[in-house]
């Protein structure tokens, strides 16, 4: 077997932010980024995922947004509260945020012009796929395909969380390593909805490379707010021009599946790939089905772009 080409960890200035990101696969192969969620550090996006798709001919490239992980700190934003959210719900009061989905968005262009990328597949995931989308709406150029994940528009009209998805989003962060390894194994199992033995195996020592590389609490609630505050994308997507692959799980407690059909919808000629009995995660039995949906669309749109 092959032993693909790795580079570790390392850090590079983006946008005003210093960027921790890793590489995958040959230099020389078709560049994606894989942009990860709401307070979920690179390495969410496990290793054998990247390994296999890296094996698929990608350079698979992963970072830590701003505010996670081992990428740039911000300040100012304080805990979201439940009164924020029922001003924007009820009256429409915006919610305060240091920064949006738009300034992240040029975190991610920015992290590709600092290794020499002009254009990249991009795969984003919950809240990384609506920075993707943002990216493909205000800088066309730089998007070669789009893979949304897990995602939505923003538009309003989405139905909402589950109450206890909302309630883990609401919660306050664990005070110890063993709470917070605790945690972390309770959210994902909810958030997978049903029995996935392999993955709450790894569990524990997924949340300890977390809690190792760094927790901030407050760059989570940062990071939740610029969603909010950055209200629908659901005009502006129609002006997307790049091959679009929305996916998303038929039992998401999260971000609720008429979110990625919104998503399908909006973008011209997006195609829409429900996968039966996933919830708001990338469990390892439904990695072959997912894994060659990406594979697919951006070979696809590499060979159309030729």
């Amino acid at each position: 077997m092959t032993t693909l080409a790795h580079r570790p960890p390392q850090m590079i200035r983006a946008n005003g932010i210093d960027i921790c990101y890793e590489i995958f696969g040959d230099e020389n192969a078709e560049p994606m980024l894989l942009i990860m969620g709401l307070g979920a550090q690179m390495v969410l996006w496990d290793d054998e995922f990247c390994e296999q798709l890296a094996a698929r001919g990608f350079r698979v490239i992963r970072f830590d947004n701003r505010d996670i992980g081992q990428s740039g700190k911000l300040t100012g934003g304080g805990r979201l509260t439940p009164f924020e959210l029922l001003k924007l719900r009820l009256f429409k009061i915006p919610i305060a945020a240091p920064y949006k989905l738009i300034d992240m968005a040029k975190d991610t262009v920015g992290l590709m012009d600092a290794l020499g990328l002009k254009s990249a597949h991009l795969v984003g995931a919950s809240m990384g796929g609506m920075i993707a989308q943002e990216v493909a709406i205000s800088f066309p150029q730089a998007v070669r395909s789009l893979t949304s994940i897990m995602s939505t528009t923003g538009d309003p009209k989405v139905p909402p969380p589950s109450r206890e998805a909302m309630a883990m989003l609401m919660a306050p962060p664990p005070k110890t390593k063993g709470e917070y390894i605790e945690r972390f194994a309770q959210t994902w199992k909810m958030l997978r909805v049903g029995s996935f033995p392999e993955d709450e195996a790894l569990d524990p020592s997924r949340a300890l490379r977390n809690y190792e590389r760094g927790l901030n609490p407050a760059g989570v609630g940062r990071q939740l707010r610029a969603i909010l505050a950055s209200g629908s994308r659901k005009q502006r997507l129609g002006a997307v021009k790049a091959p679009t692959l929305v996916i998303h799980g038929t039992v998401d407690p999260l971000v609720h599946p008429a979110g990625g059909k919104d998503t399908a919808v909006s973008i011209p000629g997006a195609k829409l790939l429900m996968v039966d009995g996933m919830g708001h995660a990338l469990p390892i039995p439904m990695w072959p089905e997912i894994i060659d949906a990406i594979d697919q669309h951006a070979h696809r749109a590499a060979v159309t772009a030729a």
